[in-house]
């Protein structure tokens, strides 16, 4: 299953995110904002997505960062 962070420049969550998961090893797709998708692309994708990063996991959606770091703790 594959790993993707939603990101955009500028985040510091988003770098905590991809630090995290180089951390534990976990290989990841960083999808930029502007580059790899829009901001209605996303909400398409998230639609309660508020925040920088979104992250699906190992093919499952765990939200942000907070969700990334309690899942991998």
């Amino acid at each position: 299953m594959e790993t993707f962070v939603y990101s955009k420049e500028g985040c510091p969550y988003c770098v905590k995110a991809k630090d995290l998961l180089d951390f534990y090893g976990f290989p990841y797709t960083e999808m930029k904002l502007d580059v790899d998708f829009t901001r209605e692309e996303l909400f398409k994708k998230f639609p309660h997505a508020k925040t920088f990063p979104q992250i699906i996991f190992e093919g499952e959606y765990v939200g942000g960062y907070d969700q990334l770091a309690k899942k991998l703790g």
